[in-house]
Formats: C-alpha cells, structure tokens, sequence
C-alpha cells in the first residue's frame, strides 16, 4: 500500500505541471468552431492569430551585422517587451493585461569567414509557452570596405513549445546595417537598424466545439484551417544600439512589426487589417 501511494504521489507531481494552465495560456477553442469554411470568422481569427503570435516570439534580434570573429563566444539575458495592440484579441485563459514579458537566454558562437551560428530559448511570461529559434548570420561587409557600414544577413527559425492543441514555426530573413564606433580601448558603441520578413506557418488539432452528448463527446469536431509560412507574413523594421565595455555587452532594441491584412473571402475582394505589434527589447551579457 505504501509502494502504491508513492507512485501515486509521483504522478500527481509529474503530471500537474502538464495539466496546469496558467493565465496567459492559450485556449485556441475560444476562436470559435471553424466548421468547414475556409473564410469563416473563425478561421479568419486563427490565421491572425498565429501571424500575431509569430511576430509576439519573433520580435527580438539585438545583434549589429558585424559577428563575433571566428572564436568568438557571447551569451545574453534578453527581456522583450511586447505591446499588444488593443484590436488583437489571443485566445488565452485570462485577458492579456498590459505588454507581453518575453524572457529569453541567447546563445552565439563565432565561426569562419564572417559567420555567426545562434540559438535562443524564450518564455512567454505566465504561460507555459516556450520558444526555441535557431539562426545563422553572415556578415556582407564588417570593415572589409571602410566607407561602407557593415551589412548583415540573418537566416532564422523559431518553433513554439509546449503547445496543446495547435504547432506554429515562424521563419524569416533579416537584412541588417549599422557601424561601430570605438569609443577607446575595449569600448565600443554600435548602432544599427534593419528589416525582417517573417513567415508563420500554424495548423491545429482536432477541437471540440458545442455540448456533450450523452456520451460525454461534444457535439462537433473540427479543426482550423492550417496556414502556410509563404502567404503570411510579417515585416518587422527595428533599430538599436549596442554597448561593449571589455567582456560585457548591453543591448537595446525597438521594433515594429507591420502585419497587413488578411482576405476575408475566396475571391480576395474583402480583406481584414491587423494592427502592427510594437516592442522594446533588452540584453545584458558576455562577449569574448
């Protein structure tokens, strides 16, 4: 009986975190049955919500173009700051109240011939949402031609983690110019700006929507209509500046993500606006 009870208790504790859902989790059934129309509000409504979501996790960069030289290694605490236009409406459990907190721990390692790998994991703050992005950057010109700033080019994936019953993976690639200033020593200031295109790619499970039956089963199934990385994307623009001082960095960062709008209806006469996203981003780290 004993034995009994502490494999109970094991599971109780392995299984409440999964069952567990914290305010700023997402309940993608409140978008709506989507039935069988493409077009139909609901649909209309996952669609926008998965670009707005993809530009909320894809919304931080906080690298200049130039890279980290072929051994170099940095590593950053990262907080993102999303604002959330009022007219975008995430399916979570609670109201989103004020910005999105976006935590993340960012990871770069320096390779040959101006090449830099990354990877960062975020966290949507109250939620048990998580996101993992990989990226590669390769940098045009970093002093090679000195009238010239230097240019960056950023390849970049992000999938979302621990998600119930819905998948999203934004990918994109990021143009980026700035120019760094010595300012003595081993200090430096470099400000930058630039532009990414963002495509979000999302489908659901299956949903149930209406009353149980007398078997305990809702009245309809259906899943949303899955949206594709190439016909939905986001242009975000940003600019910051960062600070080296010996081994540390300091970063900061605006962004804003332009969504465009969304058709409405198979002929593409109709179109439904999204409201752009707005951040503030930060990072304090190492660089060697």
């Amino acid at each position: 009986m004993r034995t009994f009870s502490r494999w109970m208790a094991l599971a109780v504790l392995v299984g409440g975190p999964a069952a567990y859902a914290d305010r700023n989790d997402i309940e993608l059934s409140k978008l709506g049955n989507p039935g069988t129309d493409e077009y139909s509000a609901p649909n209309t409504n996952f669609r926008a919500f998965a670009r707005t979501l993809g530009a909320m996790m894809t919304a931080t960069n906080l690298t200049p173009p130039e890279t980290l030289g072929h051994a170099g290694f940095a590593v950053g605490l990262e907080l993102g700051v999303v604002s959330m236009p009022e007219e975008v409406k995430l399916p979570m459990v609670n109201a989103l109240e004020g910005p999105a907190l976006v935590p993340s721990i960012h990871v770069r390692k320096g390779l040959p011939f101006s090449i830099d790998l990354g990877a960062r994991v975020g966290w949507l703050d109250r939620s048990n949402l998580f996101a993992a992005t990989g990226e590669v950057k390769w940098a045009v010109n970093e002093g090679f031609i000195p009238w010239l700033p230097d240019i960056g080019l950023r390849a970049h994936v992000t999938h979302l983690l621990n998600t119930r019953d819905f998948h999203l993976t934004a990918g994109g690639l990021d143009v980026n110019v700035g120019k760094q200033f010595p300012l003595g020593g081993m200090i430096s200031l470099t400000p930058y700006g630039g532009i990414d295109f963002v495509g979000v790619a999302a489908k659901s499970e299956l949903l149930g929507f209406g009353p149980l039956d007398a078997t305990g089963k809702p009245a309809d199934i259906a899943a949303y209509t899955p949206v594709n990385g190439w016909d939905n994307i986001n242009t975000r623009f940003y600019a910051g500046g960062r600070f080296i001082g010996g081994a540390l960095q300091i970063g900061a960062e605006v962004s804003l993500s332009s969504q465009g709008s969304i058709p409405t209806n198979a002929a593409g006469t109709e179109n439904r606006a999204l409201a752009p996203v707005f951040a503030f981003s930060t990072t304090l780290g190492l660089d060697f």
